[in-house]
């Protein structure tokens, strides 16, 4: 390739990326990535915990609490007879086991012997997501979905943003899998310039630096490799889905103003290549204008709540959930607009998804689900559906 035409490639991500290495430990990788391939998801769980308790870079003090939402954790049905199905759950760039407990506590009570992982490079600190391959992520998801296998009749997925892309993938390639419960699925990104993260990787490490916020459910910085995985699962899902639809029982939920994701190219991947009758793609915002019966649209302005749209991570989080939730512990203020130096108070925020402005108002993320008892109702209908 030409250098004239590389830098020309090159140009949107050098311009939106970090041209200077940041330092300090949220930067420094840590030395490999932990084993992933225990004969048993318990040694997974408790060598998975120790890895993190050795090379995380802890943002509070509450130390247990970090290390509870970023380790792999197991919910099991009350009844003490095998359980007949079993789900995993894989969470998005960046992010950690942790964001499944609401709908974890949901799917238990339904029976399901319920299963979230940790994803290479997760858990720790930003600069991990520089070790993983998309094949280290790839035969960790293909190792727990065998372990489950093991214990269960019928294993179901589940998965948030990347973690979607990634159980859709395996879905469409084994005939073992019952179901799939996919929010704010990555199949399609907004950005088309991160067909670039390829050739980035090779000249940048990092792409989007913020300051530390605190927030322990998640990293605050990606690195050119970590967009690049990303990348390569929209790649191979696409694929897939070109070649082979899914016709067992789908959920996807997903907002019309997702910041992230191209809600319309995921909405007609479902309408053409999600074919069974009782999958359901429940839309926020207003009606996508689809024939298609299978799709329950949610308006979400909703001024009496001081919510003017839904955001990419919203889907998952009950009103109730003591740190994303409406009163929870931490307030997403970088959302995409000037912030000043303490923000405005908590009762005068409204909440959007990113990048929303409205003259006048102050627009904190959107964090919870104003709808999350309905989409408790829909989880229970679909994976109960026979």
């Amino acid at each position: 390739m030409k250098a004239g035409l590389l830098i020309l490639l090159m140009l949107p991500f050098l311009l939106s990326g970090c041209l200077e290495n940041p330092v300090g430990p949220l930067y420094t990788a840590s030395e490999s990535l932990p084993r992933y391939d225990q004969p048993a998801f318990q040694q997974y769980v408790d060598e998975t915990r120790e890895w993190i308790e050795k090379n995380r870079y802890f943002l509070t003090t509450a130390r247990e609490t970090e290390l509870a939402v970023n380790t792999p954790f197991e919910l099991r049905p009350s009844q003490e007879t095998r359980p007949g199905r079993g789900i995993l759950l894989v969470h998005g760039l960046g992010d950690s086991p942790g964001y499944f407990k609401d709908v974890a506590e949901v799917l238990v009570r339904e029976g399901f012997l319920v299963r979230a992982m940790l994803l290479p490079g997760h858990g720790t600190r930003p600069a991990d997501l520089m070790l993983p391959s998309v094949e280290d992520w790839k035969n960790a998801v293909a190792h727990q979905v065998a372990l489950l296998s093991e214990e269960v009749d019928e294993v179901w997925l589940g998965g948030f943003s990347t973690g979607a892309n990634l159980v859709t993938a395996y879905a469409l390639q084994s005939e073992e899998v019952g179901g799939l419960l996919l929010f704010s699925p990555g199949f399609v990104p907004r950005q088309k310039r991160i067909a670039l993260a390829s050739v980035a990787n090779l000249f940048i490490d990092w792409v989007d630096v913020d300051e530390p916020a605190n927030n322990y459910m998640r990293y605050e910085a990606l690195s050119a490799n970590a967009v690049d995985l990303y990348y390569k699962t929209t790649q191979e899902v696409r694929s897939l889905l070109r070649w082979k639809g899914f016709d067992k029982p789908a959920l996807v939920v997903m907002s019309r103003d997702d910041s992230i994701i191209d809600p319309y190219g995921v909405l007609d991947i479902f309408e053409k290549r999600f074919s069974h009758k009782g999958s359901r793609f429940v839309w926020y915002g207003p009606s996508p204008g689809t024939s298609d019966a299978r799709v329950i649209s949610r308006p979400t302005r909703l001024p009496e709540q001081r919510i003017s749209s839904f955001s990419h991570l919203c889907v998952l989080f009950s009103p109730g959930h003591p740190y994303y939730g409406q009163n929870g512990t931490i307030i997403m203020l970088d959302n995409g607009q000037h912030l000043s130096v303490s923000g405005p108070a908590r009762e005068d925020l409204w909440y959007s998804a990113y990048g929303y402005t409205e003259p006048d108002k102050f627009h904190a993320r959107l964090t919870w689900n104003p709808y999350f008892d309905e989409l408790v109702s829909e989880v229970r209908s679909l994976v109960n559906r026979r």
